[in-house]
């Protein structure tokens, strides 16, 4: 495999990392540059200085990096700032003109003044055709309207997770991650939308993050809802410890007792046939 030198380059706070070609310039994390994208020139930041990485068909050829930013390129990139905030207020007045059924959520300028991008939320299509002609004849520039999904939405916005503190997806991660209600029901927590969905109404990004040492703590520990063959005969997995690797069984007696076991004592049988518990979680909340 051949390597090829790239920079990490971030456009926003906690927005996506992209690869760029250095050309020859060593750059340390947190230099602010002008780089080339599809959108034009746009100012960034690095947030992982100069390494090699496989070329890979998805990310090549990279896009270049122009120079250093200076200070009349941060100075441009604040007025660009200080025109969104008037952009914003124009469109949402030209929006209750036109009575559309939207709500605008950011503006955005790109660097060279090229394009402006407002992105809203909408509960379904928008014919905003007449909004653009009018965006456009008042800033004499191309316009772009984009309509964005809830969780975009509180990344923008921000806000704090039922754990009290700034919600991830505004904080630190730069990507949104897969998630179900599976990983709910693999970490032993309640299924109650509820209590897994976050300020987005969808379920909470964090189910992920621990995810995959359950998955591997379950190859040799049946999760809860799974038949088990114990010392005292069969019975039905309520709920597991993964940390002291213990697993709570109600024994398919009489008596219905539920019992505690070391994993080792227990022999999985597979999935109990019980209904699965994501049926109870609205469609909407797991997509």
């Amino acid at each position: 495999m051949s390597m090829t030198e790239v920079v990490e380059v971030r456009f926003k706070k906690v927005g996506k990392r992209y690869y760029f070609d250095p050309k020859g310039l060593k750059l340390d994390a947190g230099t602010d540059v002008i780089v080339e994208t599809v959108r034009g020139l746009e100012l960034g930041k690095v947030v992982v200085s100069n390494r090699l990485v496989e070329e890979n068909p998805k990310f090549m050829p990279l896009s270049p990096v122009v120079r250093v930013a200076d200070d009349q390129d941060r100075l441009t990139a604040e007025k660009n700032r200080e025109k969104e905030k008037k952009a914003f207020d124009i469109c949402c007045e030209k929006i209750k003109k036109h009575k559309l059924d939207m709500t605008l959520i950011d503006v955005e300028y790109t660097f060279d003044n090229s394009k402006v991008i407002f992105c809203f939320v909408a509960e379904g299509r928008v014919d905003f055709r007449e909004l653009v002609k009018d965006l456009a004849s008042t800033f004499k520039t191309r316009i772009e309207l984009r309509q964005i999904g809830v969780r975009d939405e509180t990344k923008l916005m921000g806000g704090l997770g039922m754990c009290g503190r700034k919600v991830c997806c505004a904080d630190f991660l730069s990507e949104f991650v897969p998630v179900s209600v599976k990983m709910a029901k693999d970490q032993s927590l309640s299924t109650t939308p509820q209590k897994i969905s976050g300020a987005c109404g969808k379920l909470i990004c964090c189910l992920n993050f621990e995810q995959e040492q359950y998955e591997q703590a379950h190859k040799k520990i049946p999760p809860a809802g799974y038949m088990v063959e114990t010392p005292d005969g069969k019975g039905v997995v309520t709920e597991c410890n993964i940390f002291k690797e213990t697993v709570k069984v109600r024994l398919e007696d009489e008596s219905h007792t539920v019992k505690s076991y070391n994993y080792t004592d227990v022999k999985s049988l597979g999935k109990s046939k019980n209904r699965d518990e994501s049926e109870d979680i609205p469609q909407e909340m797991q997509d």
